[in-house]
């Protein structure tokens, strides 16, 4: 019952803890601030500004502030005068600038939060989010790198929107010197609407501010849901299968407390007699059986709480820094109110058998004593007896027969341990099948080939439009690879440092990759659409399409030092090893675009014959020439939030299996303690201690066969219910791949799960019954 009972808590505690703490600063921070459900940008060239206000009409309005003028996606460096060296002059991603009357109001829609320093003052000062500078050169300048004449902004204030509506923030002379070198301005209005709660509704809130708008003029439009998943997707990605292991452990309790307290009260009858005739009222003799199932549930509560909130601690951590919250700890109700509800429960189902107890008579109990009921199922054992098996077996097939409703309880059991198995086997492979795509597209290769200035540079240190950072030449790269023997396959790649316009401001920034060569052998898997094959086209990350609403045959603007470039969407890829948000096209399409492909990396796969060593002696004498150098290739780290929760489902999935063959165990000693005096007879007829077992087993085998059958489609059902909503949570779609897990090698070994369960359960009656001495046997009654 502790076990049983631990499991339960812990998986309620943890799941109501972690949807309570992860939404809950989000959701607080977004109602003080009075957040905008969607911020729509317009194209100024399309539309004016009293046409971007008359929008504020809308169907489904409910309020909306602007229009504010804004310029996106301008690409800005850390100034030269940041006292780190290090971090002077790097790459800082683009930012989205805009200004308002009033920066720091404390009225109206989406009101600013300023954590550090003070608002901007002059038009040669700007505040930003923390996550968009390097803290440690905070007072040092910002840099519009991708602007002409590059004027800079001394960064005097950390600041944010809590939707990431911008993430920069300058008074109106500051915001007119940006559109003065060369900025695009255009409008951006804030809106709440009447229905806004899930994904649909945002989406059919923005046509209706499309339909109220001039043809064309609406270039992008961010959703609060998308700020929200980005601050609370990973630790809301536990909640799921948690939840159903909490729904699961808590059934199980249900099922195991009935099982001890009714097996305490049948094989206890003459004790119960005992006790009433001492004096014994029959709401003491409740009481006391009560008690038997709450002391150890209540330890299992008592653990099963204070686990849950350890594990808590490092899955809350990163959500709540986020949003500059300090806590990271389960509330204090959702500990005190998971322990308690299950206490209840567990009381009300162990006080139903112990009811009977109590209202017991003496005189019966003290009659019948231990003695079972006649027993049943004769017909059963007849039919039995006709299978060419041997009698031992016979006799365990029919046993279940003798008390169906016994019978339905270790079945029961069971079915909720299969149940359990199968929903985790599923969520296992699933998860090993996510992490299988960090080895896809980029990641595949046998060697790679990188610029020979950046040997031994960290990964990332330098942004793509730093101008420390290396770059390969891709056609004389390409060129050498193709006359070294060996080479079976190359492709580069490289990010561009363009961004897309509409793309989400918060979070990771968009990256938009340049791609040389053919790329089709690294299996990078599609969920719709096809691979580019023409200039102009792209594929875009389903991440990225999931949060701006991207479809196949939709156009994406990509922004690349100020310049404009306009790509059909072809084709949505799963990608979950090269950012967030990314879009991936043809080199030689943006170069004929007048935009600058940057091309860091080759991956190179090698013939299959060839040693790995003797190519790469080879490929660098090719390769020393055009600068490049060969690095042996490493497969990365994986997704600890995936390996992290793969442990938990291990770990509750034993719990639940342990549990279910600890009730199976308690029916059958029951059972077996009740038919002592049947198993001395077969003794004394010759039954051997092998055959006892066999008999013992046998009892429980069919009931596992048809929990099995049952568990199986049941377990499958809530691995399908489960795995898609964790998809969800961190804003993905799920490939095929991932989603359809159960195959027919993985299935039978499950459907024979129910078996295996109930014997173990019954391993330890069956060899107490194969070691009890006949005689023994014979005079218990």
């Amino acid at each position: 019952m502790a076990l049983t009972t631990f499991a339960a808590v812990t998986s309620s505690v943890l799941s109501l803890g972690l949807l309570t703490v992860v939404q809950a600063p989000f959701d607080h921070a977004f109602s003080a601030r009075n957040g905008a459900h969607l911020a729509v940008q317009f194209d100024s060239s399309k539309v004016t500004a009293a046409e971007a206000a008359a929008t504020a009409h809308a169907d489904g309005v409910t309020g909306a502030s602007g229009p504010y003028p804004i310029a996106a996606a301008l690409d800005t460096t850390v100034g030269t005068d940041c006292p780190k060296n290090d971090l002077a002059g790097t790459d800082n991603h683009p930012i989205t600038v805009t200004t308002r009357p009033d920066l720091g109001s404390t009225s109206g829609m989406d009101q600013l939060l300023l954590t550090r320093g003070h608002w901007p003052t002059g038009p040669g000062e700007i505040a930003l989010p923390w996550q968009h500078y390097a803290v440690d050169c905070f007072g040092s300048s910002v840099v519009f790198s991708s602007l002409p004449g590059k004027p800079s902004f001394k960064v005097v204030g950390f600041a944010d929107s809590v939707t990431s509506s911008a993430t920069a923030f300058a008074t109106a002379d500051g915001f007119a010197r940006l559109t003065a070198a060369g900025a695009k301005a255009d409008e951006q209005m804030l809106y709440r609407f009447a229905e806004a709660g899930t994904d649909a509704d945002i989406a059919a809130d923005k046509q209706a501010v499309i339909a109220a708008a001039p043809a064309g003029s609406v270039e992008a439009g961010q959703s609060y849901l998308t700020a929200r998943q980005q601050v609370t997707g990973n630790a809301k990605a536990y909640v799921p299968f948690l939840v159903a292991f909490g729904i699961l452990g808590l059934f199980m309790s249900v099922l195991i407390i009935s099982i001890v307290v009714s097996g305490a009260v049948a094989s206890g009858i003459r004790r119960i007699g005992i006790l009433k005739s001492l004096g014994f009222t029959p709401s003491q003799v409740a009481r006391a059986y009560t008690a038997q199932a709450m002391i150890p549930a209540t330890v299992g509560l008592v653990l099963g709480t204070a686990f849950g909130n350890l594990l808590a601690v490092p899955i809350l951590d990163g959500a709540t820094k986020q949003l500059g919250a300090t806590s990271a700890t389960i509330p204090l109700w959702v500990s005190a109110a998971v322990p308690l509800g299950t206490l209840l429960i567990v009381g009300v189902t162990a006080l139903v058998p112990a009811l009977r107890a109590g209202r017991m008579s003496t005189v019966r109990a003290l009659v019948v004593g231990r003695a079972p009921k006649a027993g049943g199922g004769r017909t059963a054992q007849r039919l039995a007896s006709r299978l060419p098996l041997p009698r031992a077996v016979s006799l365990g097939l029919a046993q279940p027969f003798a008390r169906p409703a016994r019978t339905v309880v270790v079945g029961a059991a069971v079915l909720f341990g299969v149940v359990s198995v199968t929903f985790a086997a599923g969520l296992e492979s699933g998860f090993n099948k996510y992490l299988d795509t960090s080895t896809a597209g980029f990641s595949v290769a046998s060697k790679i080939v990188i610029p020979t200035a950046e040997v031994g540079v960290p990964w990332g240190l330098y942004g793509p439009n730093d101008p420390r950072k290396a770059h390969l030449e891709a056609d004389r790269v390409a060129a050498a690879l193709a006359r070294t023997p060996g080479t079976k396959a190359a492709f580069g790649w490289g990010e561009s440092g363009a961004t897309v316009v509409g793309a989400p401001s918060g979070g990771e920034p968009t990256q938009v990759y340049t791609i040389t060569g053919d790329m089709s052998w690294t299996h990078l898997e599609l969920l719709s659409g096809r691979w580019y094959s023409a200039p102009g086209e792209a594929v875009v990350g389903d991440k990225l399409a999931t949060a701006v609403g991207i479809h196949v045959g939709d156009n994406v603007t990509v922004v690349q030092q100020n310049q404009q470039l306009s790509l059909k969407v072809v084709g949505i890829n799963f990608n979950t090893n090269a950012g967030d948000y990314t879009v991936m096209t043809d080199a030689a399409g943006f170069s004929a675009a007048g935009l600058t492909p940057h091309i860091d990396q080759f991956n190179v796969e090698l013939a299959d014959d060839v040693n790995g060593s003797d190519w790469s002696a080879s490929a660098s004498a090719a390769l020393t020439p055009v600068n490049a150098s060969v690095q042996p290739h490493s497969d990365g780290g994986k997704n600890i939030i995936v390996i992290t929760m793969g442990a938990l489902v291990v770990t509750l999935t034993l719990m639940m299996v342990a549990v279910a063959a600890l009730g199976v165990l308690s029916m059958v000693v029951q059972d077996t303690r009740e038919r002592v005096h049947d198993l001395g007879i077969f003794k004394a007829l010759g039954m051997t201690p092998k055959q006892t077992v066999a008999m013992v087993l046998t009892s429980v085998t069919l009931t596992g066969l048809i929990a099995g059958l049952i568990g199986v489609p049941l377990g499958v059902a809530v691995e399908k219910a489960t795995l898609t909503p964790m998809g969800n949570a961190i804003g993905r779609h799920l490939p095929p791949s991932v989603a359809h897990v159960y195959t027919t090698g993985l299935l039978v070994p499950l459907l024979a799960g129910g078996i295996v369960i109930a014997v173990l359960g019954a391993l330890l009656p069956a060899g107490w019954a194969a070691k009890t001495r006949t005689a023994t046997a014979l005079r218990t009654e």
